[in-house]
């Protein structure tokens, strides 16, 4: 090969070679310009989410309770009793969580039907709040928003039960994610009449956590693993006799019932 064909030879190997270069350049770009405008998007679809998460967590609202209602005392050991004066039985226990998806389903469900039937002298009932979802057998933040509610509801006169438990329940946040805000669990005592300095530091101090872990304890003691629990005379309601309260709350009636005939 000649000197001049030598020096044509080189000089299309580098300008193949700068060819290449380029065109693995303009690629780099155009998937950095991809990758890049993903991530934005993501971000973008994040912050969105947050916005309308706060936005509608601003949104909500104290719900109160406006039907028949008994009267309704904070007994020693923190749970809520409700009942007609004079009436002593049959009584109803309902052990719960406020993070508990099937505990606001019964709440939705029959809690209306549950106050009345106190208000009416069909039965004693007795809430019992706890903290059934706890570490390390779940994540955060379940276990915080668990124990946030809990001690919430502890925190309020026994007079706004069925209100906050309902406004509670209502706004449940989803599992998994944060909820039950120290600045909303007082908004909603706002809009329901009863905030109180003294209210607001029993929250933000979480200072019912002693009671919290007592009723937790009695409730493990009662062999109660799963929410919510209906225990009727001592005896626990059936899934069955739960599912169909949920689904059908006048057979309210027919279960407690069943329990002046045993």
């Amino acid at each position: 090969m000649s000197k001049s064909a030598r020096q044509r030879s080189a000089r299309e190997r580098i300008a193949e070679e700068r060819r290449k270069q380029a065109a693995h350049e303009r690629q780099r770009r155009l998937l950095l310009g991809v990758v890049g405008g993903v991530t934005v998007a993501a971000v973008a679809v994040v912050a969105v989410v947050v916005v309308r998460d706060r936005a509608s967590q601003s949104d909500q609202k104290g719900i109160a309770y406006t039907g028949p209602s008994a009267p309704a005392v904070r007994q020693a050991d923190g749970s809520i009793l409700m009942a007609k004066n004079g009436v002593t039985g049959p009584t109803l226990e309902i052990f719960e969580d406020f993070q508990c998806p099937y505990c606001k389903k019964l709440e939705e469900a029959a809690g209306d039907t549950i106050y009345k039937a106190a208000a009416d002298g069909k039965a004693k009932v007795i809430f019992r709040p706890f903290q059934l979802f706890k570490a390390p057998d779940h994540p955060e933040p379940v276990p915080s928003v668990s124990r946030r509610g809990a001690n919430a509801a502890f925190c309020a006169p026994a007079d706004k039960w069925a209100s906050y438990a309902k406004t509670l329940f209502a706004h449940q946040p989803k599992e998994g994610r944060d909820g039950f805000e120290n600045k909303e669990l007082l908004n909603w005592a706002r809009d329901l009449g009863f905030y109180s300095a003294e209210f607001d530091r029993c929250v933000v101090y979480t200072q019912k956590a002693q009671d919290i872990a007592k009723a937790t304890d009695y409730a493990q003691r009662q062999k109660v693993n799963s929410t919510p629990t209906l225990r009727l005379d001592g005896k626990d309601l059936s899934p069955e006799q739960v599912s169909r309260l949920m689904s059908n709350p006048s057979s309210l009636d027919q279960i407690l019932a069943s329990a002046k005939k045993s």
